[in-house]
């Protein structure tokens, strides 16, 4: 029978304290966002007339319209390719067994060990030579293949932990290596994927350096180039200003949300392979 003792109780403490640090900021968040302009009492207070007028001010005045369609193309495109490339690439380094696997195989997890800041200007010179600067087309090509050794890890790690036996039945049927991965393989990855997929579109929506200097002196902008704009142009009006960052942070998540059991999952299976 389960005894609910002092350790227990001291664990419960702490997580509930843990809990706090999460949710103190998010609460400040709301909680200025929906303050009234002229308000300074605390943050820890909540509003004494909470208003949603502050959104539609930051939505228009920041165009963050246009802002979030450049941020959801580049996201949807940029973890698409990403989780084509690397399942594709992940299969093979998990199924065959030799010496020129697992060195190609380390050759890519090599991707992850090098700052993205080494090959910053390399990068740059080559998307101004191919004349991708101003596009988001630079942005997708970027994100894809800085993102695609991570991602390599985690498929070939889930890969693993899965058995031959379907693929194995598929082959005696005739199926040739390709069919054989996306009809019976990748259905099996959805867990996994669905990892990827959130932890891919996080790092790519909350990006900013690289939007900034590959999209900087044209029209288009994502998310958080728009917001850097606006906070320096309204830092005197936070609750525009939060209103501004709520608005950013919702789809992500939203799609954290819905996918939070597999990307459990996901983790679960990576960690065991």
């Amino acid at each position: 029978m389960y005894r609910y003792t002092k350790r227990t109780l001291a664990r419960e403490v702490l997580m509930f304290l843990v809990a706090l640090l999460f949710i103190v900021p998010v609460y400040i968040l709301v909680n200025m966002a929906l303050r009234p302009a002229g308000d300074t009492s605390s943050p820890l207070l909540p509003p004494s007339e909470p208003t949603f007028a502050n959104f539609a001010q930051a939505w228009q005045q920041a165009g963050l319209g246009s802002a979030l369609l450049n941020s959801a193309i580049v996201t949807v495109v940029s973890v698409t390719g990403i989780v084509i490339v690397s399942a594709l690439a992940a299969y093979p380094l998990s199924r065959v067994l030799s010496r020129l696997s697992s060195v190609l195989f380390w050759v890519v997890l090599a991707g992850m060990m090098i700052p993205f800041q080494v090959a910053l200007i390399p990068l740059y010179q080559t998307m101004r030579d191919l004349g991708l600067l101003g596009s988001l087309t630079s942005l997708i090509l970027f994100y894809i293949g800085s993102q695609v050794p991570f991602s390599v890890f985690l498929y070939t790690g889930f890969l693993r932990t899965l058995e031959r036996d379907y693929e194995e039945a598929a082959a005696i049927d005739g199926a040739g290596p390709l069919r054989t991965f996306v009809a019976i393989v990748f259905p099996l990855l959805r867990p996994i994927t669905g990892t990827v997929v959130i932890l891919n579109a996080i790092e790519v929506w909350n990006d900013f350096l690289v939007p900034l200097l590959y999209l900087s002196g044209t029209p288009q902008q994502t998310i958080t180039v728009a917001l850097y704009a606006f906070v320096g142009q309204f830092v005197s009006n936070w609750p525009v200003v939060f209103a501004g960052l709520l608005i950013s942070v919702v789809p992500v998540l939203a799609v954290y949300f819905l996918m939070q059991k597999q990307i459990i999952k996901g983790f679960a299976g990576g960690l065991k392979g």
